[in-house]
C-alpha cells in the first residue's frame, strides 16, 4: 500500500486543534478538503482515530498511541528542513501574537516591546485579551503563540513556564486619612474597597483571608482594568490590593502600604506555550525575550 505521508500533517493538525474546522486554520486548507483527508487517513489507518465527545475531537486509543512518535516524527523533519533557516532576529518580518491580562501589559509589554524594537525593527506584537477558560484552546490552535498570566492549575496540554514571583501592596492616594496611623487588618477591613478582578462575585483573596480572621469588607467598585485604579484612587478615599509592580506604576499621587498582615502568599507569573512550538526557533526567540525581560524587572 502507498501511504499519503500528507496525511501525517492532517493527523497533527487535528490532535493540536481537536477540530476540523481548526485543523483546515493550521493547515491552510478548507474544511471540506480537511475532513476528506481525514477520511482517506481513517481508511488508511482502520481506525476512526477521532470522534467528537465533550464538544472537541477526543483521540482513540490508536490515535494516543500514534501520536507521540508521529509528532516527534514531524518534528525532527521540520528541524532538518529547517536548519538552513533559522530565526534571524535583526533580520526577521513578521508579527507574534501574546495573550496579556492588564498586569502583563502595564508591567512586562513596555520592556518587552524595546527589546524587540531593538533587536527585531521587522517584528510587531499583536497583544490579545483572553479568556483563561479557553486558553488551552487557543495555544493548540495557534491563535496565541504563547500567554501570559497567573494559573494555578495550567491545562495539561501546555508549557508553563514561571517568569516572575509577585506579592500584593497595598494602595492609596497620599493624605488618605487611613494613612495616618498604622495598619492592621482590622483598620483595613474598615475601609471602603475597589477590586480589580474578572469575576463577577465582586470576591478576591484579600476576602478570603480577612474571612479566616472574622472580618469582611465592603467592596465599592468592582472594575476588571487594573490600570483605571490610579485615578480612581486618587479621585476617592478608596483603597485596593494590587500587585507590587503594577503598583510602582501607578504614578504620582499614590501612596503603597505593607499587606503582611493579611498573610497573603505570594504568587506566579507564568508564561503558558504549547509543546510543538519547542523547536521553532521564531517563537524560542520570543519566550526567550519574554523571559529575558521578566527577570530584569
Amino acid at each position: 500500500m502507498t501511504f499519503d505521508l500528507n496525511l501525517l500533517l492532517t493527523f497533527e493538525a487535528i490532535d493540536k486543534a481537536r477540530s476540523v474546522s481548526g485543523a483546515a486554520r493550521l493547515l491552510g486548507l478548507s474544511q471540506p478538503a480537511t475532513s476528506a483527508a481525514l477520511s482517506r487517513l481513517r481508511t488508511a489507518l482502520g481506525d476512526e482515530l477521532f470522534s467528537y465527545a465533550g464538544g472537541a475531537m477526543q483521540p482513540t486509543p490508536v490515535a494516543r498511541r500514534l501520536a507521540p512518535g508521529l509528532h516527534a516524527a514531524l518534528a525532527d523533519l521540520r528541524g532538518v528542513l529547517d536548519a538552513e533557516r533559522r530565526f534571524e532576529p535583526a533580520t526577521a518580518q513578521g508579527c507574534f501574537v501574546i495573550g496579556v491580562t492588564d498586569y502583563a501589559s502595564a508591567v512586562i509589554a513596555p520592556a518587552l516591546s524595546a527589546w524587540v524594537a531593538t533587536c527585531a525593527p521587522g517584528i510587531d506584537l499583536q497583544l490579545q485579551a483572553y479568556d483563561k477558560t479557553a486558553v488551552a484552546a487557543l495555544i493548540d490552535g495557534g491563535s496565541l503563540d504563547l500567554v501570559i498570566g497567573s494559573f494555578a492549575d495550567p491545562p495539561d496540554r501546555s508549557v508553563a513556564t514561571p517568569l516572575l514571583r509577585e506579592v500584593f501592596t497595598g494602595v492609596a492616594r497620599i493624605g488618605h486619612p487611613a494613612l495616618s496611623g498604622p495598619m492592621d487588618a482590622v483598620r483595613f477591613a474598615s475601609l471602603d474597597h475597589a477590586l480589580f478582578t474578572l469575576a463577577r462575585d465582586g470576591r478576591g483573596a484579600v476576602d478570603d483571608l480577612l474571612a479566616t480572621q472574622g472580618l469582611t469588607r465592603r467592596v465599592c467598585l468592582a472594575l476588571p482594568h487594573l490600570m483605571a485604579l490610579p485615578e480612581i484612587l486618587r479621585a476617592t478615599d478608596l483603597v485596593a490590593a494590587v500587585p507590587s509592580r503594577a503598583a510602582a506604576r501607578f504614578g504620582p499621587g499614590i501612596a503603597t502600604f505593607d499587606l503582611a498582615f493579611l498573610g497573603l502568599a505570594p504568587w506566579t507569573l507564568h508564561m503558558l506555550w504549547s509543546p510543538f512550538a519547542r523547536k521553532d526557533s521564531a517563537t524560542a526567540w520570543l519566550r526567550e525575550a519574554v523571559s529575558r525581560v521578566s527577570a530584569n524587572l
